[in-house]
């Protein structure tokens, strides 16, 4: 897997700086570039073709086959995370892929080629970044913390208790976001909005294993690879800050479509 993702994030960085990629719009207007295809197919190649042709697939970028839930151990992938950010020039992206079996993550990657950054974790063993360990960090109140987020979400005056002044970062990459709280770089991260699968199954490992709490907006623990591979938000956070967290958001449906905006 750490090949594979490295080799697809040459692919990947060779066209960001040549800017060699022709893109456009998939029917839910999000951006989609010939380079998302390339390393998918990559990844595909190294990872089931070569690799383990009886695992089970699921990718942002592949058609999805529903005999993946059947399977013992599936491959969830995303060939390019943040491909706005890709497409906008900004080294704000990932090379991302993660093992499941029974709807956990045993091992991930999160490869930044643009930094060099090269995130990896196992079940039960730590996570990493370019081989040092990494750990969240002891954030223990939110006034004044570092949270990846939307700032208008933060600011929206329908909240029951107003969001402290907080110093709120983005990085288009969700998986980039659970990377960087699993280093302990910012204390929290939240997104409100349903995430696919390969959003966030490769950082659920990796920010766990890093001391760090992942779960959706009710608390409950992400199951992967079930037959809609969606979750139904991110709570990424330093163990210390997570109870606050949810409690902010108790009040919350548990199903956020219902929500006007």
């Amino acid at each position: 897997m750490c090949r594979a993702v490295r080799e697809a994030g040459a692919v990947v960085l060779r066209h960001f700086r040549d800017r060699s990629f022709t893109s456009w719009a998939k029917q839910d207007a999000s951006p989609v570039t010939g380079a998302d295809l390339e390393a998918n197919d990559i990844l595909r190649d190294r990872l089931i073709t070569q690799g383990r042709p009886h695992y089970g697939w699921l990718s942002e970028e592949s058609a999805d086959d529903p005999a993946r839930t059947q399977a013992d151990r599936v491959w969830i992938v995303d060939p390019i995370d943040g491909t706005r950010a890709f497409v906008e020039g900004t080294p704000e992206f990932t090379v991302c892929a993660a093992l499941i079996e029974g709807g956990k993550v045993m091992a991930s990657v999160i490869f930044n080629p643009a930094t060099d950054e090269f995130f990896e974790a196992q079940r039960g063993q730590g996570a990493l970044c370019n081989g040092q360990p990494l750990r969240a960090a002891p954030c223990h109140e939110l006034p004044d913390c570092r949270i990846l987020g939307v700032k208008r979400m933060f600011d929206h005056p329908g909240w029951p208790t107003a969001w402290p002044a907080m110093q709120v970062g983005y990085r288009n990459s969700t998986a980039y976001r659970m990377a960087l709280v699993a280093a302990g770089r910012y204390d929290a991260a939240l997104a409100l909005i349903p995430k696919a699968d390969w959003d966030v199954a490769p950082g659920a490992l990796i920010a766990s294993e890093a001391g760090a709490c992942v779960s959706d907006h009710c608390g409950k623990e992400y199951q992967f690879n079930q037959a809609h591979p969606w979750q139904r938000a991110l709570v990424c956070s330093a163990p210390s800050l997570y109870p606050e967290i949810l409690s902010r958001l108790a009040h919350l449906p548990a199903d956020l479509r219902q929500i006007k905006p």
